[in-house]
């Protein structure tokens, strides 16, 4: 399960699922609920992105 998580169609697909999620969800969802699903989309979201980035150096290292 982690190598399918790490690999990078799977990253880069939560990292723009979740972003585009957090930036419909305020307006989708009504007051308290959207602010936290937009926040929860956020997190995950960011955490993709820092993982393509932290691949995208390692990659640059070894070569």
């Amino acid at each position: 399960m982690q190598s399918l998580l790490s690999s990078r169609p799977v990253l880069w697909f939560l990292f723009l699922f979740n972003l585009t999620v957090a930036a419909v969800a305020p307006f989708a969802m009504g007051g308290t609920q959207g602010l936290v699903t937009s926040a929860g989309m956020g997190v995950v979201s960011l955490g993709a992105g820092s993982a393509l980035l932290k691949g995208r150096r390692q990659a640059a290292q070894q070569a």
